[in-house]
């Protein structure tokens, strides 16, 4: 009966904190970003300004899910993350609140999102006054993404592109490994770990794991690192093989 009732709270627990998330987007998107509009005249400084706030935000959603007894977050690299600047962050997508937690600990940080989030009314407002990078144009995304990385961004992207299927070896796109390549981007590897497993692909936000999950993220220091090669493409291939390798031998360490 008490291993019921904790399931049920956590259930309930895990529904409040995304309700929190849900309506925080919309007094962000009607309240904040409006003002910044008014503080700020040039678009990059207002852009500047709710990223931060934006991350601020996703802090407090963290903690929340930790205060509540949802999760626990391990983050004992919060204060190296602290000090990075313009660097292209890749990390393995084990869950939903990913680029939540890695928002919520790099400092002026970007990111790729599909471009199906627009039209997400919780998030439409806050991709438009941050600046994040829809991914509807590939020719785009790559000229955006070297100048968010120029103007010294941490630029966060998932090289699988889609959250990992539990039990099955990362599928990683090509994608982040030609941002990597033709942008000359300097690479910060983390890895993250979700256990028990929750918020995965293949199960809706309510079916939470038996008991509280851990969520750890760590600077992997033996990632593997682009080298500069005379043929981009075949350049950017080798890479993507070196990350598929790389992130395959993690992810089968944490299960």
């Amino acid at each position: 009966m008490i291993a019921f009732l904790a399931y049920a709270y956590r259930v309930l627990a895990t529904g409040f904190c995304f309700a929190v998330f849900g309506l925080g987007g919309l007094v962000l998107s009607f309240t904040l970003f409006p003002l910044l509009s008014i503080i700020y005249r040039q678009p990059h400084k207002k852009q500047q300004a709710a990223k931060k706030w934006v991350s601020r935000t996703f802090r407090f959603f963290v903690n929340l899910m930790q205060w509540v007894g949802v999760g626990h977050f391990q983050v004992p690299d919060a204060h190296l993350l602290a000090q990075q600047q313009g660097k292209l962050v890749m990390a393995n997508h084990p869950s939903l609140i990913d680029v939540v937690v890695l928002i919520a600990y790099l400092p002026s940080a970007d990111c790729v999102v599909k471009a199906s989030l627009l039209r997400n009314p919780f998030m439409n407002r806050v991709i438009q006054a941050t600046g994040y990078i829809s991914n509807d144009d590939p020719e785009t995304v790559l000229s955006a993404c070297k100048a968010s990385l120029a103007a010294g961004n941490n630029l966060i992207i998932f090289p699988e592109g889609t959250r990992t299927t539990p039990g099955q070896p990362p599928k990683l796109q090509r994608g982040a490994a030609n941002i990597a390549v033709r942008c000359g981007a300097t690479p910060l590897i983390l890895g993250i770990d979700v256990s028990p497993s929750t918020l995965t692909k293949d199960k809706p936000w309510y079916q939470v794991p038996k008991k509280r999950f851990t969520f750890s993220v760590k600077i992997k220091d033996n990632a593997p690192l682009p080298i500069e090669g005379d043929v981009i493409t075949k350049e950017t291939r080798r890479y993507t093989r070196s990350l598929q390798a790389f992130f395959s031998e993690e992810i089968h360490q944490y299960e």
